[in-house]
C-alpha cells in the first residue's frame, strides 16, 4: 500500500514544499519512505516543454501531484495526507492571544478548527520539568492536550474539550496521564475514565430520580465584561448547588455571550435571575418569574435571590411585545437603577478609547521628551488624539442606546459630539440622556400608527425628529450651561488649596478600592476621566490611578510578607497579583474581597486614600487616564514620576500591613 506525503510551501502555500512516498508492507509490518525532490523536472507528454514538481500541486492541488507520481513510479497510490503545519501553528497561537489555553494545575489544551485538518486528532504531550505557558494560574505546565479539528466537524473541538476538561477534574487520571511510561498506557488510562461504569450511571440516575432537581436560569453582565461577570456566576452556581438547585448561567462577558439560555431552558425553569450592571437581552422571559438586579447583589447574596424565586415571590415579567420590542421595557427598574445601567453602558464602551488612546498619547510624550517632535511623535499623538475625540460621542450614544436601543444611538453620539466642543463630559453624559428618551418619546408618540409605518418610523421619524429634539436643547441649552460649568471647574481646579486637593484626592482614591471595578470604582474613575478630557487636569487621574493600583499591589505584598497566614493555592496569584497592580488593573484582588471583604476592602481603601492623597499632597500628574508604572517615563517632570512611585509604594505597604495582621496564621 503506497500513501503521498505532501508539505505545503510555508511562503507559498500553494505549491509543494516536501513530498514523500511511503510504502507500507502489511505481511511484514515494515514502512519504507522514499523523499521526492519538490524540484524535479517533469516533461509533458510531448517532451516540448517541463515543469518542476512542486508547481504541479500549484497547477492541480493533491490530485494532479498524486497522478504525476503515480506516472513516476508506475503504481497506483489510495492514500495521500497534506500537510500545512505553519497555518496550523498560525492559528494555534491566534487562539492563544485571545486568552492562554493553560488552565492551571499543570495542564493546557490548545486547540484550532481549519481547513487545513483532513481528520480530527488529539496529541498529547508531557513534560517532565514543566513550561512556562502563561497559565492561568501562572504555573508550569506539564500536561498538554492539542486538539486538531476539520472545518467540517462542527463543534467537535469543543466536545473534545468538555469532556476531557470534566476528565482532568480527578486527580487520579491527573496524575495517572503524568506516569505513563508508553502510549498503550495513555490509551487505557483515557479509555478507563472516560466511560462510566454501569453502577455509576445507575446511581446517578436515581440521584435524578430522587433529588428533581428545579431549574433556575441567570443572566450575568458587569461593564467591562471581566470580573464581576464571572464572580455572579460562580457565587450563583455554588448557592444553587448548596440548595439543590440546578442553576444555569449565561455570562455577557468581555469575549461575548456564553452558555446561551434556549427556549427550551426557559420553559424549564422556575425562574430568572438577571444580575447586569448594562442593559442586556430580557423579552425572550416574558411571563417568567424574573429578578431583576445588580452583579454586586448577586455576589453577596446569591442564596437570598435564589429562595426567591423557590418561594415565587419574584414578579411576573411583561415584555413590551410592540415594534420588536423597541419601546421602553425599563419600567420595572428604579430611576436610579436606569440612569446607573445607562451610565455605567456608556463608560464600559467608552474605556477602549480611553486606555489605547491615552496610552499611546502617554508614548509620544516619551518620544517628544527624548526625540523631539519626530514623526514617530507624530504618528502616536495623532492615533492617541484621534482615539480621544471619540471619548465623549461614545459615550453619549451608548447612553442613548442602552435607554432607547439601536434608535439612540445616533443622536447621542452627535449629542456627545456636540458636547466636545465645549460642553465636555458631563454635557455629554446629560446629551445621551436627553437623546434616549427623545426616542422614547417618537416611540410613545407613533405606538398606535398602522404596521405599514414601521420601516418609515426607524428610517425617517426617529432619526429625523430625535436629532432634531436633541439638537436643538443641545444647541441653546446644555452646550451653553456645561460650557460655562467647565470654566468655573476648571478655575476652581487651578484654585484649589493642598488641603482641598488631599481630601478630594484621598475620596477619589479610596473610591477606587472600595468595589474595585463595581459602580463606586467606575463614578470615581468618570469623574477623573471627564476633569481630564474637559481641562487637561492630569492631578486627579493620578489620584484614581494611584487608589485603583494599591488593592492588588497591598495583597501580593502581604502574601509576600505574611506567608504563614496564605495557603499554597492563594500564595500561586503573588505575583500575577504585583503585575496587575503595576498595569491599574485592580479587579486581581476581587477573589480575596469575596472570601474576605471586610478585611479586604478596609485595609485596601486605607492604602488607596493615603495613595490618593499624598499624590496631590506633592502635586502628582498623569500624563494619562491608564497604565499604572507605564505612564511615568511620560510624567510632566521627574518630581511627578518619583512622588507618584513614592504615593503609591506608601499606600501599598500601609495596606499589605494591614490586611496581612488581619489575616491572622493559617491553622
Amino acid at each position: 500500500m503506497y500513501v503521498l506525503i505532501v508539505g505545503r510551501d510555508k511562503n507559498n502555500p500553494s505549491q509543494a514544499d516536501s513530498l514523500f512516498l511511503m510504502s507500507i508492507n502489511m505481511n511484514t509490518n515494515t514502512m519504507d519512505i522514499i523523499g521526492i525532490p519538490s524540484n524535479s523536472k517533469i516533461e509533458s507528454r510531448d517532451q516540448k516543454s517541463a515543469s518542476m514538481l512542486n508547481q504541479m500541486y500549484a497547477e492541480g492541488n493533491i490530485e494532479l501531484t498524486k497522478a504525476v507520481v503515480e506516472d513516476i513510479f508506475h503504481i497506483s497510490i489510495p492514500y495521500y495526507v497534506v500537510v500545512d503545519e505553519a497555518a496550523f501553528k498560525n492559528l494555534i497561537l491566534k487562539r492563544e492571544e485571545k486568552s492562554s489555553t493553560g488552565l492551571g494545575e499543570g495542564v493546557a489544551m490548545p486547540h484550532a478548527k481549519t481547513s487545513v485538518v483532513n481528520t480530527p486528532a488529539v496529541l498529547f504531550a508531557r513534560s517532565n520539568k514543566g513550561i512556562n505557558y502563561d497559565a492561568l494560574d501562572g504555573e508550569p505546565v506539564y500536561i498538554f492536550f492539542m486538539i486538531a479539528a476539520s472545518e467540517d466537524a462542527h463543534d467537535l473541538h469543543i466536545d473534545t474539550l468538555a469532556k476531557l476538561s470534566k476528565m482532568l477534574l480527578n486527580d487520579d487520571f491527573t496524575q495517572g496521564l503524568k506516569t505513563c511510561g508508553t502510549p498503550d498506557e495513555v490509551y487505557t488510562l483515557i479509555d478507563k475514565y472516560s466511560e462510566k461504569s454501569q453502577e455509576a450511571i445507575k446511581k446517578e440516575a436515581k440521584e435524578v430520580q430522587n433529588t428533581n432537581k428545579k431549574k433556575i436560569l441567570a443572566v450575568t453582565a458587569c461593564p467591562t465584561g471581566i470580573a464581576h461577570t464571572y464572580m455572579a456566576e460562580a457565587a450563583l452556581k455554588e448557592a444553587g448547588e448548596k440548595l439543590g438547585v440546578d442553576v444555569k448561567v449565561e455570562t455577557n462577558g468581555a469575549d461575548g455571550i456564553k452558555n446561551n439560555l434556549t427556549s427550551n431552558d426557559i420553559n424549564e425553569a422556575v425562574g430568572i435571575i438577571v444580575a447586569a450592571d448594562k442593559k442586556v437581552e430580557t423579552t425572550h422571559f416574558n411571563d417568567k418569574r424574573v429578578i431583576v438586579t445588580s452583579t454586586a447583589d448577586a455576589i453577596k447574596n446569591a442564596e437570598t435571590l435564589i429562595k426567591r424565586i423557590l418561594n415565587n415571590e419574584a414578579p411576573i415579567f411583561k415584555a413590551e411585545a410592540n415594534d420588536n420590542s423597541e419601546e421602553d421595557t425599563q419600567e420595572t427598574d428604579s430611576i436610579g437603577r436606569i440612569i446607573y445601567k445607562s451610565i455605567m453602558s456608556g463608560v464600559s464602551n467608552m474605556l477602549p478609547f480611553v486606555i489605547g488612546g491615552g496610552i499611546l498619547l502617554a508614548l509620544s510624550f516619551v518620544v517628544e521628551r527624548f526625540m523631539g517632535e519626530n514623526q514617530l511623535f507624530k504618528l502616536l499623538f495623532d492615533v492617541g488624539a484621534g482615539a480621544f475625540h471619540f471619548l465623549i460621542p461614545i459615550l453619549a450614544g451608548f447612553i442613548a442606546m442602552s435607554i432607547a436601543d439601536k434608535p439612540g444611538f445616533m443622536p447621542g453620539a452627535v449629542a456627545g459630539y456636540m458636547a466636545s466642543q465645549g460642553a465636555g463630559f458631563l454635557g455629554g453624559l446629560i446629551g445621551g440622556f436627553i437623546a434616549g428618551y427623545s426616542v422614547i418619546f417618537l416611540k410613545k408618540m407613533t405606538k398606535n400608527m398602522s404596521k405599514q409605518f414601521d420601516g418609515m418610523k426607524s428610517m425617517v421619524i426617529y432619526p429625523i425628529f430625535s436629532l432634531a429634539i436633541t439638537g436643538l436643547l443641545m444647541y441653546f441649552i446644555i452646550s451653553p450651561i456645561f460650557t460655562k460649568i467647565n470654566l468655573i471647574v476648571a478655575d476652581w481646579l487651578n484654585n484649589l488649596g493642598t488641603v482641598n486637593a488631599v481630601v478630594l484626592g484621598a475620596i477619589l482614591g479610596g473610591m477606587m478600592s472600595v468595589d474595585m471595578g463595581g459602580p463606586i470604582n467606575k463614578a470615581a474613575y468618570a469623574f477623573s476621566i471627564g476633569v481630564f478630557t474637559d481641562t487637561g487636569n492630569g492631578a486627579f487621574m493620578a489620584a484614581v490611578m494611584a487608589g485603583g493600583m494599591v488593592p492588588p499591589l497591598a495583597i501580593a505584598l502581604a502574601m509576600t510578607l505574611f506567608k504563614n497566614n496564605f495557603d499554597e493555592k492563594e500564595k500561586q496569584s503573588t505575583i500575577s497579583n504585583f503585575i496587575l497592580g503595576l498595569s491599574f488593573i485592580t479587579e486581581g484582588a476581587i477573589p480575596f474581597a469575596a472570601k474576605e471583604p471586610v478585611k479586604v476592602i478596609g485595609s485596601c481603601v486605607i492604602g488607596a486614600a493615603i495613595a490618593g492623597g499624598l499624590t496631590q499632597f506633592w502635586s502628582v500628574s498623569a500624563p494619562a487616564p491608564h497604565g499604572g508604572i507605564f505612564v511615568i517615563p511620560a510624567m510632566p517632570s521627574v518630581h511627578s514620576a518619583i512622588f507618584f512611585v513614592v504615593s503609591i509604594a506608601i499606600g501599598t505597604i500601609i495596606s499589605g500591613m494591614i490586611f496581612g495582621l488581619l489575616r491572622g496564621k493559617k491553622k
